[in-house]
């Protein structure tokens, strides 16, 4: 244990009002969602063409994508303890960098093997810079209004799929080697290094390492920027005198303060994940298998992913409005009985209606978790537990399939969706009874820097 003084950095930024230098933070964050949404489905649409060339079958696919999952979690957990020792900002850097490397490395694959081998690492990756991502967001904004702009840069990255599935279906017909032109397309993610040379570390972070003059100057320029273009800004809240907290590592695991939250979002991403990739991957396969050909059954799906970002949108305009808890326990539940009702009906209308619907709250709860799982940790903590919920979530999902393949083959199509909602269904439940809440703090964040008088400078 140690003490450690303050920059009051938390407080400083939450009477800021929203600046050029917000959006623009906000729009090199979504250039980054951008490139991980194209990236994280291009194995599955290429692995048809690439299944016939190289004589691989349905194992070695499924291999593959298992293993991604396992590096999924093994990214997120190392870039959780990179953020912590190296910085936010250069954290988001190199994880972008490592997972556009591995995804241009992919156009040069020679065999399904290798190909595996470089999905994994461009899958750890990806989920490490959404890790990462998510922390460098909630520790820049207002916390009154930092829910909005994680889910504003969801909207933008979430189109980083449609546009890539409409790049691939023009590129991979063309010839037997066109395939590899939808990696590189996924490699432009590196573009991103024009971007980050005009962001800012966290000053939260930098104040968690006792680095408080380089914290004091970024602050400095931040607020500087804010008077420029809103004029003298409220006098900061005061810090609150802290007790004693834990160096940051894997040792917080001891800490109840850590392992609470850690445990409770571990359940949160687990359900997540199991539920909507139990859904996304198999819905058009199951479909199919119930005699919906093939064709139709693709499209019937296509349709339902317009929701996807509309309900990015949805959250947010509730994010900040509602607590963030409820607001996950609801969409939750609707989520739950409209991928029930997906698998009741064979109607195409209700089909599309419910599946819908399964897509637009399931990435509106993706954008409300994102805000809500680091604010349940302080400093310290935030990037490593963030990072070791989302990795377990993620490692959940190397046997989700086998999970729902043994499911169909054992019971049945609708039992398929059932157990879906049932996971769906007991996050919210956890979430309902053990989630803390998160609005009060905020919102007493927020009046106390509207109460405060206005000053051009900042103590």
């Amino acid at each position: 244990m140690q003490h450690i003084r303050t920059t009051n950095a938390a407080n400083r930024l939450d009477r800021l009002p929203i600046t050029k230098f917000h959006k623009r933070t906000i729009l090199a964050v979504a250039f980054a969602y951008f490139f991980e949404f194209a990236d994280i489905n291009t194995f599955a649409i290429t692995a048809p063409v690439v299944r016939e060339q190289w004589g691989a079958d349905v194992d070695h696919v499924a291999y593959v994508t298992s293993l991604s999952f396992v590096g999924m979690f093994v990214g997120a957990v190392v870039a959780g303890g990179l953020a912590d020792r190296l910085g936010r900002r250069r954290t988001l850097t190199l994880t972008t960098l490592w997972f556009t490397v591995w995804s241009f490395a992919c156009v040069f694959a020679w065999d399904i093997w290798s190909l595996g081998l470089f999905r994994v690492l461009t899958s750890a990756g990806l989920s490490a810079m959404t890790v990462v991502a998510v922390v460098y967001i909630s520790e820049l904004f207002p916390s009154a209004k930092r829910g909005k702009f994680q889910a504003y840069a969801i909207v933008v990255g979430i189109c980083g799929t449609p546009v890539t599935n409409l790049i691939a279906s023009a590129v991979v017909p063309m010839s037997d080697w066109s395939w590899r032109l939808v990696y590189l397309w996924g490699s432009l993610g590196a573009l991103f290094l024009f971007l980050v040379r005009r962001l800012e570390e966290s000053p939260l972070w930098l104040e968690s390492r006792g680095r408080h003059e380089e914290a004091e100057a970024t602050l400095a320029r931040v607020e500087a920027h804010a008077v420029a273009e809103h004029g003298p800004l409220p006098e900061p809240q005061q810090p609150k005198p802290r007790g004693p907290v834990v160096k940051p590592g894997l040792g917080m695991l001891k800490d109840k303060k850590f392992l609470y939250p850690t445990i409770l979002l571990s359940v949160l991403w687990i359900t997540q994940t199991i539920g909507f990739f139990g859904y996304s991957s198999w819905a058009p396969t199951l479909l199919a298998a119930e005699g919906v050909s093939v064709e139709d059954s693709i499209f019937y799906v296509a349709l339902t992913t317009v929701g996807a970002p509309l309900g990015s949108f949805l959250a947010a305009m509730v994010t900040d409005r509602f607590e963030r808890k409820w607001c996950l326990v609801v969409f939750g539940l609707v989520i739950a009985a409209s991928g029930l009702l997906y698998g009741l009906t064979f109607t195409p209308v209700l089909i599309v209606v419910f599946g819908f619907l399964v897509n637009l709250f399931e990435r509106g709860y993706t954008a409300l978790a994102y805000a809500y799982a680091p604010e349940l940790y302080g400093t310290e903590g935030r990037s490593l537990g963030t990072s070791i919920a989302y990795g377990l979530g993620r490692l959940s999902n190397a046997v989700g399939p086998l999970m729902i393949a043994g499911v169909y083959n054992g019971v049945g199509y609708q039992a398929v969706f059932m157990v879906i909602a049932g996971t769906w269904t007991l996050g919210a439940l956890v979430l309902a009874v053990f989630g803390p809440a998160t609005r009060r703090r905020r919102l007493a964040a927020e009046a106390a820097a509207q109460a405060r008088p206005r000053s051009v400078t900042t103590p």
